[in-house]
């Protein structure tokens, strides 16, 4: 086999503040070549290879190494963030899923979905009648927030409480997380704090719900240490709200570019599940997913060698043509699988929960609102990492 060098391939500053996913130069970079290099090593670009190294068990979870790659080596995040099971590998790793998938069973999350859906209008009610309102503040941030406490048996009312702390928590995933340690980490502790009190409370009073599964899971045989619950309680908070509240104000930026989209779903609620998976194909909040060379390979004629950080480019691959065409947003289309959720061991633990409450939001939102369009500017995360609006104001009429 031939071997490439690094060398020759494109260079995509992934840490420049300017720097876009979407962009024509990372366009350029995929049509020049199926990798680039990076200041963090190096990012794959194509579909079709992204499909095996997502895959290849020669690469290891990559995220592990972020905090350090942001200049973090101590501190609670990042030491919540070395234990989690997002950054665990090998039996640990599949010790940790084991015990934690029933939780995730259709029998736990199948009744959520009416009350999913009641709550979804009921904070529509909330500002339907204003002909106006700020996405982010108005909708995503109590529907995904409210969701979790729906999920985990969270008081209603401590909801604007734990939506600021997975806020800040989320300053760690983007191009900030240097220069916002301290907010981080407070965050963080916080969020220690109020899951301990959650656990304690549910061991004192257990029922049948999604968090009391967890709780058992600690008190089996081959259990959760008291560390692992309270790490996993956290990761559900903070992965719960801070990726869908982002996760939909993208898909709402799709829908108002593609307006015939948003009546399609309006007329037909049934596609609300296939507009999940059309909106994470083109418009990923987690543009990127980590791994980490576990030994030394050769892949298509480049030699990785062991340590290597390899980002595996989901946006990109997202609006690959050699595997979509030249496929525009379309809610009636099936596609290829997309990784937004990741891929292989690593799969997002939360997909059906995510996927399930993101399709009653824009099926309600359809049912509810018409003519949706921004009214002013709107602010955004950069393009890279995990992304998603700050503020985004938008103007519409309500159906008949």
């Amino acid at each position: 086999m031939s071997t490439a060098s690094a060398g020759d391939a494109p260079f995509l500053d992934v840490e420049a503040p300017g720097f876009a996913m979407h962009s024509a130069a990372v366009d350029a970079a995929r049509e020049q070549s199926w990798y680039a290099r990076t200041p963090y090593g190096i990012a794959i670009l194509r579909y079709a290879e992204i499909a095996r190294l997502v895959k290849d068990p020669r690469l290891i979870q990559g995220s592990a190494r972020w905090p350090a790659h942001n200049g973090v080596t101590s501190g609670p995040f990042a030491s919540w963030w070395s234990r989690i099971l997002l950054c665990r590998e090998g039996v640990d790793h599949m010790r940790l899923k084991r015990l934690v998938t029933p939780a995730f069973s259709q029998r736990t999350l199948a009744p959520l979905q009416s009350a999913f859906e009641r709550l979804a209008y009921e904070v529509i009610a909330g500002f339907e009648g204003r002909a106006r309102c700020e996405f982010m503040t108005d909708f995503a941030e109590p529907y995904a927030t409210r969701v979790v406490t729906l999920l985990l048996g969270i008081p209603d009312h401590d909801w604007r409480y734990i939506a600021d702390l997975a806020a800040e928590m989320g300053l760690a995933l983007g191009i900030r997380f240097r220069d916002e340690t301290r907010r981080i980490d407070t965050a963080v502790d916080k969020l220690f704090a109020y899951s301990e009190a959650l656990i304690a409370a549910r061991r004192a009073a257990p029922s049948d719900d999604f968090l009391s599964q967890l709780v058992q899971a600690s008190e089996d045989g081959d259990r959760l240490s008291d560390e692992e619950l309270r790490d996993m309680v956290v990761l559900l908070i903070f992965g719960g709200i801070d990726t869908t509240r982002n996760q939909l104000s993208l898909g709402l930026r799709l829908f108002m570019e593609h307006p015939a989209q948003w009546e399609l779903l309006a007329a037909e609620p049934a596609l609300a599940p296939l507009a999940v998976e059309e909106v994470m194909r083109l418009q990923p909040t987690t543009t990127w997913v980590s791994r980490e060379a576990a030994q030394d390979f050769n892949f298509e004629g480049l030699d990785i060698a062991r340590g290597t950080t390899v980002h595996l480019f989901a946006a990109a691959a997202g609006s690959d043509r050699d595997a979509y065409g030249d496929a525009d947003f379309d809610i009636r289309a099936k596609r290829p699988p997309h990784y937004g959720f990741g891929g292989g061991i690593h799969y997002c633990l939360g997909h059906a929960v995510a996927r399930s409450d993101m399709a009653v939001a824009f099926r309600c939102l359809s049912a509810r609102l018409r003519d949706v369009e921004l009214d002013g500017e709107a602010r955004w995360l950069p393009d890279s990492g995990n992304t998603g609006a700050e503020f985004l104001p938008l103007r519409f009429r309500l159906r008949a």
